[in-house]
């Protein structure tokens, strides 16, 4: 799975100002850690907050935690998308819904043979909250921020173990 190419990642959610833009910091941290040749980013399947910096909110908590978010932008999932990463992170069902719409659309733009990403929720190796939803934090207080960080930690540590593994075989 991992080869001398950066494997890929995308994390997905609505707007790319909260959730995904926090687990691309945080999947990319502890990638960094275990030395990982792996690539992180993040996008949304909406095109709200396109340019924009992520949530201060998440900025501010993410850092508390040694993660920064301050280089980021938010930009919107594409068709491209599926031919440029290997495995793409939904936040939440309705958002892997949005995702495999996208899919759909990369199929008919591309031939369905050039598509390489594999479609996954973020939780689905985290065995504490295995399939779940990353909770959207943007219409509540500061203990949502920390529920996505400790949503994407965790998370972010079971998929380490997954691409180790791979990167033996």
């Amino acid at each position: 799975m991992l080869s001398q190419q950066p494997y890929k990642v995308l994390c997905v959610c609505l707007g790319n100002i909260c959730r995904s833009p926090t687990a691309e910091a945080v999947l990319r941290h502890f990638c960094q850690q275990q030395q990982l040749n792996v690539h992180v980013d993040s996008a949304g399947t909406a095109a709200y907050h396109i340019g924009e910096a992520p949530d201060s909110r998440s900025q501010q908590y993410a850092k508390q935690r040694g993660y920064d978010l301050s280089n980021l932008r938010a930009r919107q999932l594409s068709p491209q998308d599926f031919q440029d990463f290997d495995l793409i992170l939904a936040m939440d069902e309705q958002n892997l819904k949005n995702i495999q719409r996208i899919e759909q659309q990369a199929q008919v733009q591309f031939s369905t043979q050039s598509l390489r990403a594999q479609v996954a929720m973020m939780t689905e190796h985290a065995s504490e909250f295995q399939g779940q939803a990353i909770a959207d934090p943007y219409y509540g207080g500061a203990a949502g921020f920390e529920q996505v960080l400790d949503q994407c930690e965790i998370a972010s540590q079971a998929w380490v173990l997954v691409f180790k593994s791979s990167q033996k075989q």
